[in-house]
């Protein structure tokens, strides 16, 4: 994709701020600002609904964790961790949780640019890095 201009920048955003409502992502608003743009085409369209999305989608990965363990959480535990979540993140977080063995032990979580890794395979992979190092 060829760099977006600095106009066609600044309306994305814009597009972007107008698709909240009290502080939420308003998907109705999203809709018919994507129709609008789409049917209007305006200069850079394409780019527009690009940047437009991958905004969407960066603020969408805010508020939606990712939550890998070994084997599945009991309901207590997997409570506790979307408590301490929402109580960090806002009471709008999503989750969803994911079996992956290869973590041998631990959890990881992932919710937006956010990684808490506290998982066996990221121990060894750590301990593996300064050995190689020292």
């Amino acid at each position: 994709m060829a760099k977006l201009d600095k106009d066609s920048r600044k309306l994305s955003k814009q597009l972007f701020t107008a698709s909240f409502t009290n502080g939420q992502l308003d998907q109705a608003k999203v809709r018919a600002i994507a129709a609008k743009i789409a049917g209007s085409k305006p200069r850079h369209y394409l780019g527009i609904l690009k940047d437009y999305e991958r905004q969407l989608r960066l603020e969408t990965e805010k508020h939606h964790a990712v939550i890998e363990s070994v084997q599945p959480l009991d309901r207590g535990l997997s409570d506790q961790i979307v408590s301490g979540l929402k109580t960090k993140y806002g009471a709008n977080v999503t989750t969803e949780f994911k079996v992956t063995p290869e973590l041998i032990g631990g959890l990881r979580i992932k919710i937006g640019s956010d990684v808490f890794d506290s998982s066996v395979r990221n121990r060894i992979h750590r301990l593996e890095t300064e050995l190689i190092h020292a």
